[in-house]
This record gives structure tokens, C-alpha cells and sequence, in this order.
């Protein structure tokens, strides 16, 4: 098939972030399938942007896939700079659509970019082009900027993405979820539920395949001082955001001085440098902040941690379920999880791979550090082994990109199980 993917937001390994088109669209050519990806020049989470050099569009082939990137201004944060950015993005593609359905000739199309009003463009596409529509649902949009963005339900660009949702669900062929539990709303807002499929986020293998290049000096350094003084690592490695409930585990360090464990963040974001002077101010000398580490290092990372956490926020959004591509590493380098979450799905208890406490609560947080570590090592390292073997048969993007052809309507190879415990 030729299939066409518009992502906003799409990158690569050259770019960075987001890396789930270029990891099912490099597993759609290998199965020999045409790919075209359409993205933005300009996203907030890319580390590189693409240099169009005055030009309105940039073509390129990334490991076989083709890349259109379209020159969209750039923007700080979530504000009015971010809805321009989009509207652009969305207005280039609507003016193209014409000459893209003629010169790509895709088989599917397929609409990808988060916000939902990508659909309209992809439809003018799929239609001039007799293909098949399919819209990717990452987040819901707008359940999302309303409940935890606070936006009112009448805000004009409010309702201008509910008119896209309820479009999309409307008129594509099939919609594919990487949220589990979502039927009963897409429903309510048009679907018919025959259209839907899960497929979520997951890993790529290759990338575990090998010995990892080793960490930088001032992280192996710590890490292997902790270690030499036997002391416990409870390790986080991810976005330091206001989502990712860090201030649970500055909490939870406060409620274990004195005991023989060490927390380690790893990476960056707009909450490092608050959670950083909170720390001083507390005395939390049991907590210890590390700058990212490249995506390549991240298994050597991971494998210092005694125990990984992730955490969240009680927000009822989540009732939709998760799919934390955090989870997915900590899973796949065989660590036993602590997962403070309340969610309409649960990994890591599904896989049966750490244990999972109340999410907002320091003492839960401690407590499940307590029982995990009181636990005997070769018992704690069955439940890693747990979390790696599910990973490894239902979360790898080999399986999750047949399961995405599926949902296309594409013939797959019977011999790669696409088969899943988790369901809608």
C-alpha cells in the first residue's frame, strides 16, 4: 500500500520526539509498504527542526520513509503561538491536498497530529485520492485542554475542535485508540464502534539489542557511588512536568529520611528547577537531580534503578486510560515498577510487573517503596522478567504496526502474533 500519515508533530531519529510515526511507519516499509509522512517544521517537543532555508516545504527519506516538512511559524508554550502554529500546518496541507492526493497516490490516508483538525484536510486527501480515511486518537481532544488545561467548553477554539472530533468520527473508516477505554465516549459522540482498534504505545527492540552506550560522568559516577554503599536506588527517568506528579516523591523522600534509599531523577522539563530548590530548602539530601540522558543510554540507565517510579495526578481524564512511553522502558529493562496511578488501565498490574498505589499520596508512595524492597531480589527480579515478556509480545512496534495495518484493512503476516491481553 501507499499509505500517507499526517503527524504535526512526527519526528525521527535525527530530529528527536515524537517517535511513534517514524517507528510504525520504518515497520510498515520493511513490511514492504510505501510511507509518506507529513509534519510541521516548527514542534514545541522536537530537539531538531527541520531547516527549510526560505522554502515552503522540505522532502526527504529517513530510513526509507518519506518526510514532507511544511513551514509553519514558530511558537513558545500553548498559547496563541501554538494555534497559529496549527492553523498553518492545517491551511498548507488543505491548499496542497490537490497535488499531494495526485502525486503520493495513497492507498490510506491517515490523520495523526493530536488536535483533531487535521481530519479535514485528510479527508479532501483520502477523497481526491479514492483511499481509505483513518483517524489516530493520542489524546482526546477536546476532553483534554478542558479538564486539565481548565478551558471553557465554550471557548471558540473550544468548539472548533469539538466540530473536528465529531467530524473525524463521522467520516473516517476506522479509527485507531492508543487509550484503551474509550468506547463509550467516541460513541456518544458519533462512532459507530465497529470503526475502532487499540493499538498503543510500545518499543522498539532493536534499540535493546546490544550493549548500550555507556552514561554520562556525572550519572555513572552517582549511580555507582550509591551502589558501592549499598544503598537502594529508586530511580525516575522522564519529563519533569506538572503532570508527572514529581512533588509525590519529594514528599515521600521527606517521609524516608534516615532510611537506606536514594532517589534519582533523570531529565528536564519546566518543574526541575522548582522540585531542584524545594529539595535544598527541605534538606532532602537523600534526593538527587541528573541532567537527561540520550535516548541510546536510556537501557544503561535504567538498569542502576532498584526500583522504577512514574506517577500521576488524580484527574478523572484518566479514567480514558494511559499509555506512558516511560512505562514502556521501565518495563522492557526489567525493572520492578511503582506505578501511583488511578486509571481506567493499569500495565503494570495487567503484566503483573511492580505494584501499583494511590496516586497524590506520599505515604502510599513510600510505603509501596518499603514493600518492594523488603521483598527478596530474586522475587523483585521476577517481576522485571514479568514486565519484559509482556512487553516483548505485545508491545513492540513489529507487532503494533500489523495490528495498525489491520486496522487500515491490510492483509498481515500470521506468523507475527498481534494478539493483546489489554482490551477496550
Amino acid at each position: 500500500m501507499n499509505i500517507l500519515l499526517i503527524n504535526h508533530y512526527a519526528g525521527s531519529p535525527r530530529h528527536g520526539m515524537a517517535y511513534r510515526p517514524y517507528y510504525l511507519a520504518r515497520e510498515w516499509v520493511r513490511l514492504g509498504h510505501r510511507v509518506h509522512i507529513l509534519a510541521a517544521n516548527h514542534s514545541h517537543i522536537r530537539t531538531i527542526q527541520p531547516a527549510l532555508t526560505g522554502a515552503a516545504r522540505l522532502d526527504e527519506r529517513i530510513d526509507g520513509i518519506d518526510y514532507s516538512w511544511f513551514r509553519t511559524p514558530g511558537y513558545d508554550g500553548n498559547g496563541v503561538g501554538r494555534v497559529r502554529n496549527m492553523g498553518a500546518f492545517v491551511a498548507a496541507l488543505y491548499r496542497n491536498a490537490h497535488q499531494l492526493a495526485r502525486t503520493i497516490t495513497p492507498d490510506v490516508v491517515i490523520a495523526s497530529s493530536t488536535y483533531p483538525m487535521d481530519i479535514w484536510p485528510a479527508h479532501r486527501i483520502a477523497k481526491q485520492a479514492g483511499a481509505q480515511l483513518l483517524f489516530e486518537v493520542h489524546d482526546l481532544w477536546p476532553l483534554s485542554p478542558i479538564e486539565l488545561g481548565g478551558m471553557s467548553r465554550w471557548h471558540p477554539f473550544i468548539m472548533l475542535v469539538q466540530q473536528a472530533e465529531d467530524y473525524a468520527y463521522r467520516h473516517a473508516n476506522s479509527v485507531v485508540s492508543m487509550l484503551p477505554k474509550v468506547r463509550d465516549y467516541m460513541v456518544s459522540r458519533g462512532l459507530n464502534p465497529e470503526k475502532l482498534h487499540f493499538v498503543p504505545n510500545g518499543i522498539d527492540p532493536d534499540e535493546w539489542r546490544g550493549d548500550s552506550p555507556g552514561l554520562p560522568e556525572a550519572a555513572a559516577t552517582l549511580l555507582r557511588g550509591l551502589r558501592e554503599a549499598g544503598i537502594a536506588i529508586v530511580g525516575y527517568a522522564g519529563t519533569h512536568g506538572v503532570s508527572n506528579a514529581l512533588e509525590t516523591v519529594l514528599a515521600a523522600a521527606a517521609l524516608m529520611r534516615g532510611e537506606n534509599v536514594a532517589f534519582v531523577l533523570v531529565g528536564g522539563g519546566p518543574a526541575k528547577a522548582s522540585l531542584h530548590a524545594r529539595a535544598i530548602r527541605e534538606g532532602l539530601d537523600s534526593l538527587h537531580f541528573l541532567e537527561p540522558v540520550e535516548k541510546s543510554r536510556v537501557p544503561a540507565l535504567l538498569q542502576c534503578f532498584d526500583i522504577a517510579y512514574i506517577g500521576w495526578h488524580r484527574h478523572p481524564l484518566y479514567r480514558f486510560g494511559i499509555a506512558p512511553n516511560k512505562l514502556m522502558d521501565y518495563m522492557m529493562a526489567a525493572r520492578p515498577v511503582l506505578h501511583a496511578v488511578d486509571a481506567g488501565n493499569d500495565p503494570v498490574r495487567e503484566a503483573a510487573c511492580g505494584i501499583t498505589v494511590a496516586p497524590d499520596d506520599a505515604h502510599a508512595v513510600a510505603e509501596g517503596i518499603r514493600v518492594l524492597l523488603a521483598l527478596p531480589d530474586e522475587e523483585r527480579a521476577a517481576m522485571g522478567r514479568r514486565g519484559q515478556a509482556f512487553v516483548l509480545e505485545h508491545l513492540t512496534y513489529p507487532v503494533l504496526g500489523q495490528r495498525f495495518l489491520a486496522a487500515c484493512g491490510a492483509r498481515t503476516d500470521p506468523s507475527n502474533r498481534t494478539s493483546t491481553t489489554m482490551s477496550i
